[in-house]
């Protein structure tokens, strides 16, 4: 009998972070967990921050990740239906991704009908986050105009900046919690957006914790934890959809 095929989904790795103590081994694992899964895997969705900092030149990417692109690319050569959703770290990809890798970028938050159920997949910056700050980095992060005058830097210039902006605001942070079902944005978003869609099920990354909540009899809202500290992903066969933390052991 033939294995049934699932689909995956990840998000969060945040390679090449300079707070993370041994990038080339979280990078090792993820690939050695990329390796255990490919002949069972139909479909993987990387759901955002994979990388801590990106930004494509028009004839440079950030040095860097060849064990990550390489193992998604021979993913992608052997059949595997790749999906990237650039997070608030990554979103500044311009066609590399897809034209080397062979995988399907999506620009922004969607529905798809995966093994006959809705998903609603998004990285979930943005969504219902409240805050001025928050409005104005996106407008800044997401504008064409500053797009453009970032890509005037030199690359080293303009990667180190980034690299460096990524360590200072993580080391700012507190670690993620759950805020409870009234308080987290991401429920509420579900909890509204559902309300005028059918949806089986929501995927997010972003929040860095771990979450399954059923918010009515068919419909749950999934936030997929990390790949730094958490090494965690989600898999849907068909029937069931589950959280899983990998575990080597």
């Amino acid at each position: 009998m033939p294995k049934t095929k699932r689909t995956y989904f990840l998000s969060d790795a945040h390679l090449g972070s300079l707070v993370i103590s041994d990038g080339r081994e979280q990078e090792r694992k993820l690939c050695r967990f990329l390796d255990s899964i490919k002949t069972e895997a139909e479909a993987i969705y990387f759901l955002g921050d994979m990388f801590d900092f990106w930004f494509e030149y028009r004839m440079v990417v950030p040095k860097g990740f060849t064990r990550f692109l390489g193992k998604v690319a021979e993913l992608s050569d052997a059949g595997v239906d790749i999906h990237f959703f650039p997070g608030n770290h990554d979103m500044w990809t311009f066609g590399y991704l897809r034209q080397e890798l062979g995988i399907t970028v999506h620009e922004k938050p969607c529905e798809l009908i995966i093994q006959g159920k809705n998903f609603f997949l998004a990285h979930g910056d943005g969504l219902n986050e409240k805050g001025l700050g928050v409005r104005l980095i996106q407008g800044i992060f997401r504008s064409k105009t500053c797009q453009f005058l970032f890509r005037i830097f030199p690359p080293f210039f303009g990667i180190k900046f980034g690299y460096n902006w990524s360590r200072h605001n993580r080391e700012k942070e507190v670690a993620a919690h759950y805020y409870g079902e009234e308080n987290e944005w991401l429920v509420q978003y579900a909890k509204t957006y559902s309300q005028s869609h059918s949806v089986d099920y929501f995927i997010f990354g972003h929040r860095h914790i771990l979450l399954d909540l059923m918010l009515r009899k068919r419909n749950r809202v999934i936030i997929l934890g990390d790949w730094i500290s958490l090494f965690s992903y989600a898999v849907f066969d068909g029937e069931t959809l589950e959280l899983h933390q990998y575990d080597e052991a």
